[in-house]
């Protein structure tokens, strides 16, 4: 499904190049959960914009290759195409289509002038699967989302709605950013079922980079940890907790662990 071989990711300044990302190789198949574990401020949100060419070009340079089978559609015939060089038109159709983001950053995500209303009718979903998907996930029926703006949606309830337009959509790939922030452990398990029920269905993936070690152990058939620019091999969780010998990874996991003992 992706196919991942960055050579760099480096951000472009008035006085120098400098690498962030270096070396990033992996793979995602289908019917699996992935994700990449790490640190704030490691680079996990510009290592899946970089993906896709969401990084502003003038201001970084991604190196590499990043081959994307689609399931049919007009996006790529079915054919692997490299999203580093592909058409801006293309990848819109893909990101809409293919490929769905749920960014941290509601803020940024939803167009402050536009009714809810709009989101929902270019997903072109029935009502039916609305109203289920809204339900699920404990949010207001349609008939009232639908006439808010997303100013007048607490940051949890938006994160959740982004969730919702991103099933709505029918992707191949689902790629989250800190899904878990801002939300409580019932709406943190919500999202845990429906993930792992998104995955059932054929030729689903799921792509997720955060900070938070317990989700990912629950929710992922591998695990990887982004450190100094650079991503460790994905593992199944178990073998992840006790395989890791990096420094910086152990002392992460290490933390976990104390954490849940103290808890216990």
């Amino acid at each position: 499904m992706l196919n991942v071989d960055i050579i760099s990711v480096s951000v472009l300044t008035e006085i120098e190049k400098k690498i962030l990302l270096q070396n990033i190789k992996f793979d995602l198949e289908k019917s699996k959960i992935y994700t990449i574990l790490g640190k704030n401020g490691s680079g996990k949100s510009t290592l899946i914009k970089s993906l896709t060419a969401l990084l502003p070009a003038t201001q970084y340079k991604v190196k590499g290759k990043v081959f994307f089978s689609a399931i049919g559609g007009s996006a790529s015939g079915g054919k692997a195409i490299n999203l580093i060089n592909t058409a801006e038109g293309q990848l819109r159709e893909i990101r809409k289509n293919k490929m769905r983001y749920v960014f941290q950053d509601v803020a940024n995500s939803l167009d402050p002038l536009k009714k809810l209303k709009y989101y929902f009718d270019i997903s072109e979903a029935n009502s039916e699967l609305i109203e289920e998907q809204l339900n699920f996930f404990l949010l207001p029926g349609y008939k009232k989302i639908s006439n808010l703006y997303s100013y007048e949606l607490s940051g949890g309830m938006a994160q959740r709605l982004l969730i919702v337009l991103a099933l709505l959509a029918n992707p191949d790939l689902i790629i989250l950013d800190e899904p878990t922030s801002g939300v409580d452990y019932v709406v943190m398990n919500l999202i845990l079922l429906k993930l792992k029920e998104f995955v059932k269905e054929p030729n689903k993936s799921v792509l997720i980079v955060t900070q938070d070690i317990n989700f990912a152990l629950k929710s992922s058939d591998y695990i990887a940890y982004l450190s100094n620019g650079k991503l460790s091999p994905f593992l199944k969780p178990e073998e992840f907790i006790i395989s890791t010998t990096d420094g910086e990874t152990k002392d992460f996991i290490n933390s976990f662990k104390e954490i849940s003992n103290a808890s216990a």
